[in-house]
């Protein structure tokens, strides 16, 4: 059986963002099942965690024949052997990989900056005077984005692939702003992907640990 770890709960701003929602969503498209093993932040360090995922982060993945970390790299694995998220044809194939490290390398480093500062560090003098740039940076990145979208549904051979996925999770981490609404289609092509079956599913996978532990202990529950 496939194995994904998890949370076992996290602060909501971070609900619906931890990485495990890439492989869950993953799976869900490819029609695989899974069983999420949760971890606690007391088990990031142990040394068998570290074993698995050296920097104590989720997922790790097991399928039985590889073990392996790094949402973007599982994404991957579970695309190649999908002819739900990768096409058969060489060309294809590129292209998926082109866009679903595009995701990775050159959306996310600036989508991740903005929110390391508006998440973690509002308050503070330099965080201030970095925004500007670092939000100015983001929205050219985004209309390049949103450029070589153009009138398609999706990245790679405007056909849905493990590409989207990625670019969905990265574009979703801004929804604590409004930037993404300044840019249409980029909107729809997000609204479209969380329309997906698939990614209902594996967002309320995620959020079952999450809102059980809120039961049990009301007070990590959001004001």
């Amino acid at each position: 059986m496939i194995q994904v770890t998890a949370f076992k709960w996290v602060p909501p701003f971070a609900q619906g963002s931890v990485r495990d929602i890439r492989v869950r969503w993953a799976l869900e498209e490819a029609g695989l099942g899974y069983d999420d093993h949760l971890i606690g932040f007391e088990d990031q360090s142990t040394p068998a965690y570290r074993a698995r995922q050296p920097f104590g982060q989720v997922p790790a993945f097991s399928d039985g024949k590889v073990e392996m970390f790094e949402s973007g790299a599982i994404v991957l694995y579970i695309a190649q052997n999908s002819d739900q998220l990768m096409p058969a044809d060489e060309a294809g194939r590129a292209m998926v990989m082109t866009w679903l490290f595009a995701a990775m390398n050159s959306v996310e480093p600036c989508v991740a900056e903005l929110a390391t500062i508006d998440l973690f560090n509002a308050d503070k003098g330099w965080a201030k005077e970095r925004r500007p740039e670092v939000e100015a940076m983001l929205r050219k990145r985004l209309a390049d984005l949103q450029a070589a979208l153009g009138d398609r549904k999706w990245f790679a051979n405007d056909r849905f692939s493990g590409a989207d996925i990625l670019m969905t999770h990265v574009l979703r981490d801004l929804r604590h702003t409004d930037i993404v609404a300044d840019y249409p289609a980029l909107a729809d092509y997000v609204a479209r992907a969380e329309a997906r079956p698939a990614f209902r599913r594996a967002l309320e996978d995620q959020m079952k640990p999450f809102r059980a532990a809120e039961a049990a202990n009301p007070e990590l529950a959001p004001a």
